[in-house]
């Protein structure tokens, strides 16, 4: 695990070059209110998403200093994946194991398969795509009963 968090300290002070044109202010982070790495819990899987120095808006609001919330379930890190440090500029696709919530949500529950399974919040802008620098939560692993 020491690894992924090394890769993602390289990748948040490298990304820069690779983020898309919305800005992100400085000091923001995005973080799992209600779950840490290494939780057990029972499913269906209620996630609470945090966020400090920015606002939630919808997909498609142009607002400084605003973005939504993606999770990624069960996949590499942003930008450690096959697209690598290309994930970081391009539109994330709705996908299983990508969710978008661009109507602004802050939790979701999550119906996730007994066991292990990991989630990372990526904070994307009004097209879907990371702020520059881009703001993205720890990794973490959580047990399903």
């Amino acid at each position: 695990m020491k690894t992924v968090y090394a890769a993602m300290i390289i990748l948040a002070t490298s990304a820069t070059a690779y983020a898309g044109e919305t800005a992100s202010a400085p000091g923001t982070t995005q973080y799992f209110v209600n779950l840490a790495d290494g939780d057990t819990v029972e499913g269906p899987v209620k996630v609470i998403f945090g966020l400090s120095g920015m606002g939630v808006a919808p997909a498609g609001a142009d607002i400084e200093n605003t973005g939504h919330h993606h999770v990624l379930i069960d996949r590499p890190a942003i930008g450690t994946g096959a697209d690598g440090a290309e994930e970081f500029d391009m539109n994330m696709p709705a996908e299983e194991n990508l969710r978008h919530f661009g109507k602004g949500q802050t939790e979701v529950m999550l119906e996730l398969a007994p066991g292990e399974h990991s989630l990372q919040l990526v904070l994307g802008d009004k097209d879907h795509i990371p702020h520059n620098p881009p703001i993205f939560s720890e990794v973490i692993t959580i047990t399903v009963k």
